[in-house]
């Protein structure tokens, strides 16, 4: 038996969040009296797995081992890239709201960096058993964090919601991927492509709906969505922050990955599926979101929501020529990251000033922090595609990827996701019309009271410069779009 080739250099990202995991572990176990020591540590090692990251990016050639399961080319390395990057503004975020809480703190980032290194794991997957045991490795940590508050009744059943569907939407999953490979002959994405190119049985075609339905769950994307508003408000708010980018981000990367390597041949067998959830996604996740008065849970539907959104581009990809349609898919993920996260971080901050995240208690914000109410307006806005802030910029790649396809379907997928842009912009305004058109709220704090954390701030200006700066000059994100689908 021949052992296989491993290049050191092409698995260095996932080798040092390994290494940084242990660290962590090590130093919480034997240095419990320096708790600042492991979320530090823990940001040093997500720093510097980006190191790797750019050689590799720099050296240009694609990296294929294990006959093909793992390759590290363009496409692995934007995603590598992001992760790591969300990763980093997670850390910032979490530092002061787990250390001022009555949570154990180590074990929190020790579970943090497993599932980055999922993560990692996931953007170099091409077959079936490395997706699945990459998606796992995202997940089961985050079921952990979902219920880090253990005295807290909500977050308790947050865990418990998002775990028991969870592994429910993973047996259907396997059950799809066992049809496939049964069919197919093959777990590796190369061989299943070859196989849908001929004229499969409509088994193939139910093998295929089941193998998205879990991936469906992992995005949140509706009918799967369930667990998302209560999961969400129930987890420390950081960690929905995480769920909310980067765990829907692997999500999608699997999505990616395995329709367009594996199933794209037999276009019949997954558009159609895509279209009901896009359709489906944008449609329930707005009009929940407008009945909502909790921050929190109004970005949960929101994050349904901007699912569907980021699936238009995906269920018409099989009618545009070229990469355009994926490449959208790509710009709009990495636009909703830099979005959501500078969301989350700006709910934190005001919810620590008012001591509550409902959006009443945000009332007169722009008097009492006019920065902070400036800096949640712009990413709200942003959300809802308001020019010239990043967002637009991501409704613009999907209508045009719409435009592209030009097919009947398309025409009716792109009326839906117009309309419902605009119905997104009734509910993402109602927090900027409150801060700055409400009284404040008898008794609230004032910023030079209760000053904001460092890092917290540091996660919030970096957040708002790369929504305004990607709003006014997107040709970076474009680039990256591109360079995902560049051969090396």
């Amino acid at each position: 038996m021949v052992n296989p080739s491993i290049d050191v250099h092409a698995f260095a990202p996932e080798i040092v969040i390994t290494v940084a995991a242990v660290v962590c572990l090590l130093v919480d176990l034997f240095v419990p009296q320096r708790p600042e020591l492991v979320p530090r540590l823990a940001s040093i090692g997500v720093l510097a797995a980006l190191i790797p990251v750019l050689t590799l990016a720099a050296d240009g050639s694609d990296r294929s081992m294990f006959g093909g399961a793992f390759v590290v080319d363009n496409y692995t390395l934007v995603f590598q890239g992001f992760f790591l990057v969300v990763a980093y503004f997670t850390l910032l975020i979490s530092v002061d709201y787990i250390g001022e809480g009555d949570y154990y703190r180590g074990e929190y980032y020790v579970m943090m960096l497993v599932s980055v290194l999922g993560l990692l794991v996931m953007a170099g997957a091409r077959d079936l058993i490395s997706i699945f045991v990459a998606l796992e490795t995202i997940s089961i940590p985050t079921f952990v964090l979902a219920g880090w508050r253990k005295h807290d009744t909500k977050s308790n059943e947050a865990a418990l919601k998002y775990f028991l569907i969870g592994v429910l939407s993973t047996a259907i999953m396997l059950y799809g991927m066992s049809l496939v490979f049964g069919m197919a002959n093959s777990t590796v994405l190369s061989d299943i492509s070859k196989y849908a190119a001929t004229d499969t049985p409509a088994l193939f075609a139910g093998a295929v709906f089941l193998t998205l339905a879990g991936f469906a769950f992992k995005i949140s994307a509706v009918p799967f969505h369930f667990w998302a508003p209560d999961t969400y408000e129930g987890s420390p708010t950081p960690v929905t922050a995480f769920l909310s980018v980067a765990s829907k981000a692997g999500g999608f990367v699997a999505l990616l990955t395995i329709i367009r390597l594996g199933f794209f041949p037999s276009g019949d067998s997954w558009e159609p599926i895509i279209w009901v959830l896009a359709a489906a996604s944008m449609t329930l996740g707005n009009l929940a979101a407008l009945r909502q008065t909790n921050a929190i849970r109004m970005l949960a539907y929101s994050a349904i929501a901007q699912t569907g959104f980021m699936l238009v581009p995906l269920a018409v990809a099989g009618d545009v020529p070229g990469n355009s349609a994926w490449e959208a898919v790509v710009i709009y993920l990495l636009i909703y990251g830099a979005m959501t996260l500078g969301a989350f971080a700006a709910v934190i901050a005001a919810a620590r000033r008012t001591g509550s995240a409902e959006m009443s208690s945000f009332a007169g914000l722009g008097r009492t922090d006019p920065l902070l109410a400036v800096m949640l307006s712009i990413f709200l806005l942003s959300l809802a595609g308001v020019p010239p802030l990043a967002g637009w910029f991501a409704k613009f790649v999907m209508f045009r990827a719409v435009f592209d396809a030009g097919t009947t379907a398309a025409v009716v997928l792109g009326v839906i996701a117009a309309v419902n842009s605009v119905v997104a912009f009734f509910y993402y305004a109602v927090i900027p019309r409150k801060t700055w058109f409400h009284e404040p709220a008898e008794g609230a704090v004032d910023a030079k009271t209760k000053p904001t954390p460092v890092a917290l701030n540091v996660a919030l200006l970096l957040t708002t410069a790369t929504v305004l700066v990607i709003g006014i000059y997107p040709q970076f994100f474009a680039r990256l779009g591109e360079l995902a689908f560049t051969p090396g």
